[in-house]
């Protein structure tokens, strides 16, 4: 995916876990930041927590093999869902489909591992 992702255009960091996922957001913001659900230490429920409550002008897209369905699983806070296998194509439509949000609202702060960056031009 991140490999796809840099050859169409954006600027890709990558992280094994949650935490390195952390310590790369300190050192600068994604637009958008996708997560897998499983990952070993801090998961991606807890991840996409954090990142709601700290970093709310992020974008977040959650991903897993464990559910289904076009809407994010309750219970993760996220502003999208990937259901993994469903296909690059289906990947770059879920990115696309985010909305532009007002993350100071107050009924979007209670919503809600690799890190993307769309390249400048």
């Amino acid at each position: 995916m991140s490999l796809v992702l840099a050859q169409i255009g954006y600027l890709v960091r990558s992280a094994g876990d949650g935490f390195s996922a952390l310590v790369e957001l300190q050192k600068e913001l994604p637009n958008i930041l996708v997560s897998d659900l499983n990952m070993p230490g801090m998961n991606g429920f807890e991840l996409l927590s954090v990142v709601r409550r700290r970093f709310p002008s992020v974008q977040t897209i959650a991903m897993s093999g464990a559910f289904s369905g076009d809407g994010v699983p309750s219970g993760v806070a996220a502003d999208a869902f990937y259901p993994k296998g469903s296909g690059m194509g289906f990947f770059l439509r879920v990115m696309e489909s985010l909305p532009p949000l007002d993350r100071m609202s107050p009924n979007h702060l209670g919503a809600s591992a690799p890190i993307l960056d769309q390249r400048s031009g």
